[in-house]
């Protein structure tokens, strides 16, 4: 078996394998598992990989090494105890190069996953077994996991991108995608998503990365989804004209349908979504997500689902959005609120300081990045959203940002409205008419 200093790093450029797929029509689509189990992890990699389709496998990281918690972890596997995904720290690297060796290379790329607001472990873990493509940053990896100040994740994160930089070499170029598009998942307006997004990317890019994505994720209204992805197209031209980029979108990551026509429908919305929006690639939810923890077999009928539903692009591309309420706007510049707003927060933070991070930090502490429903320390906590009469996300209170909050709207939400806020497009997916014919081909 080779070893980590005789890996051959050939082929390892996940941007490269993906402007490829994007640039023959296809979509590339990836799930989210991870497995504890060295075995049952290289086994989902091999059904991925084998599936007819442009496809990226994915390495997500257990909880216990999100925190650094690795005592728990060598407990854990000395007790026989199954971890929430794979411990790729704490394992020896031959064990890594075993579970990727054969799969991993030019027509199919691996990337690792972990939320950690301190990554620097996870990236020489990785490096030691030839992986160079993982995700996350300073706000997006910090704000919804736990209260580490974002000042010392910015910090964590600026040692993390410098070090993944340094791997870069023929053969090999370091990946990073922003986690930026997913702040909470849900009920944060696009326009902050957008805009998080870029920033991150700029740290990125100032810290020596090279290869970027930008992500986003499914919202409550497909319209306004296909304006966030059309301004977010337009602020990386306008600011990343330097670097390899590509847009990857997320299947809503909200509360998810209970019923399997209403999750399969779902997740149709999110490759017309993707089809109709120029995404390059897709992070693709299962069926199975509101019940248990998708098994090998969910994941790859939900990416041959997927993949089958991006082929009939020319269908997916007529008539309404779902959630739409028969709002047709094109998402074009003119008329793009989602992009106004995104260079108005873009711009307040980048006058702050040369130094992006520093910038971050400073956004942070005077509100000018202000998430709502947020409970870290370090976010101000003023605004707030709500979903209005079209279905779409909306501020209704916008605290020291540089956006106009919809008027009559800021009272307090109560706690059923937030239920029913949280469960609207589970609830409109359900209740929508029937999947389509691909769909019912997979069920």
């Amino acid at each position: 078996m080779s070893t980590p200093n005789d890996m051959s790093p050939f082929g390892c450029d996940f941007g490269e394998f993906v402007r490829r797929a994007h640039a023959q029509g296809r979509l590339v689509v990836q799930p989210r598992m991870g497995f504890g189990d060295p075995a049952l992890m290289r086994e989902g990699l091999a059904a991925v990989a084998r599936l007819p389709a442009a496809t990226a496998g994915t390495i997500t990281l257990d909880s216990y090494t999100r925190v650094g918690d690795y005592r728990s972890i060598e407990a854990a596997l000395a007790n026989g105890e199954r971890l929430n995904g794979y411990p790729l720290v704490s394992l020896h690297p031959e064990v890594t190069l075993g579970v990727t060796l054969g799969l991993a290379g030019a027509d199919f790329q691996i990337q690792v996953r972990h939320g950690s607001p301190d990554p620097l472990d996870i990236v020489r873990a990785m490096s030691r077994v030839g992986l160079y493509a993982t995700e996350g940053g300073p706000l997006s990896y910090c704000l919804p996991y736990g209260r580490l100040p974002v000042r010392r994740a910015v910090d964590n994160w600026r040692r993390c991108c410098e070090e993944l930089a340094a791997l870069r070499r023929p053969g090999a170029e370091p990946h990073l995608e922003t986690f930026g598009g997913c702040l909470l998942g849900q009920l944060c307006p696009p326009s902050l998503l957008v805009a998080v997004s870029v920033l991150e990317a700029l740290f990125f890019r100032q810290h020596g990365l090279r290869s970027v994505s930008l992500s986003y994720a499914q919202q409550t209204n497909h319209q306004q989804d296909l304006q966030a992805l059309a301004a977010l197209r337009t602020l990386a031209r306008r600011h990343l004209s330097d670097v390899d980029w590509h847009v990857v979108l997320y299947t809503y990551m909200g509360l998810f349908p209970a019923t399997r026509s209403g999750a399969m429908r779902l997740a149709e919305q999110s490759v017309r979504l993707a089809a109709q929006g120029g995404v390059e690639r897709l992070i693709v939810k299962t069926a199975a997500e509101a019940h248990r923890i998708p098994t090998i077999a969910d994941n790859t009928q939900a990416l041959r689902a997927a993949a089958d539903w991006f082929d009939e692009a020319d269908r997916l591309a007529d008539g309404p959005g779902p959630m739409g309420g028969g709002d047709h706007s094109d998402g074009g510049d003119g008329d793009n609120e989602v992009l106004h707003e995104a260079c108005a927060l873009i711009e307040a933070v980048l006058e702050l300081s040369d130094d992006v991070g520093r910038a971050l930090v400073e956004a942070m502490r005077g509100g000018l990045l202000d998430v709502p429903y947020c409970l870290h320390p370090d976010n101000a906590g003023n605004s707030r959203s709500f979903i209005d009469a079209r279905g779409r996300l909306a501020w209704s209170r916008a605290g020291a940002m540089p956006v106009r909050p919809q008027p009559d709207h800021d009272s307090p939400m109560s706690s059923a409205q937030l239920l029913a806020a949280l469960s609207y497009v589970a609830d409109r997916s359900v209740a929508a008419s029937p999947y389509s014919t691909a769909s019912r081909r997979e069920g």
